[in-house]
């Protein structure tokens, strides 16, 4: 199967295969420039009209920590705790703000979205979770390992580190080199025939 795809088999298993959900991590530091060239990745996601709506928090001072760790889920204190970088991932309900003032394609579309405050945040919301996750590819192609999590009080993490509002904290990631037992067991993955129907 792996001769069908573009990319080498190495690659493959670096994005796909063999990467894995951190749940430790060593104390090796993701770096500021780590992160840039994961961004220079990711931001090539596809979004509808190029609406770009994923924000990004980066926790980095204890003081910054304790306040996000104070939201998360009881099962996910410790691990946010002692991961080297911590990212809050969000989607941007203003995104209208950054689009070109007319699109070629579609006239006034700027003006409609910006009387539209529910259809921008159902846009924001489907965007920035595709967003999310060419955001983890990103990650494992930078050779880290990513922990992204749902579980924790989103609205007071929206509240902590997005007080102007308009934003909806979509994951929390724990960024890495996996520590010791990092991995839980692997669960299953469903088959094609599982999944796939053909019309």
């Amino acid at each position: 199967m792996s001769d069908s795809l573009s990319i080498d088999p190495t690659a493959q298993d670096i994005l796909f295969r063999t990467a894995r959900t951190a749940n430790t991590f060593t104390d090796e530091p993701v770096s500021e420039e780590q992160v840039r060239a994961i961004y220079d990745l990711v931001k090539w996601a596809p979004t509808a009209m190029n609406i770009q709506p994923l924000r990004v928090v980066l926790v980095r001072s204890p003081e910054a920590r304790e306040r996000l760790v104070a939201h998360m889920a009881e099962g996910n204190k410790a691990k946010t705790a002692a991961a080297p970088l911590v990212a809050v991932l969000a989607a941007d309900s203003d995104f209208h703000e950054h689009l070109p003032t007319v699109f070629p394609h579609r006239p006034g579309a700027r003006d409609d979205l910006h009387g539209a405050p529910e259809v921008r945040a159902r846009m924001a919301a489907f965007n920035g979770a595709i967003q999310v996750g060419y955001f983890i590819v990103g990650v494992r192609a930078a050779g880290l390992a990513a922990g992204p999590m749902a579980g924790f009080d989103a609205e007071g993490v929206a509240k902590e580190f997005f007080p102007e509002g308009g934003h909806q904290v979509l994951a929390v990631v724990n960024i890495g080199r996996p520590g010791p037992d990092a991995w839980f067991p692997r669960n299953p993955r469903l088959e094609y025939d599982q999944v796939v129907t053909t019309v």
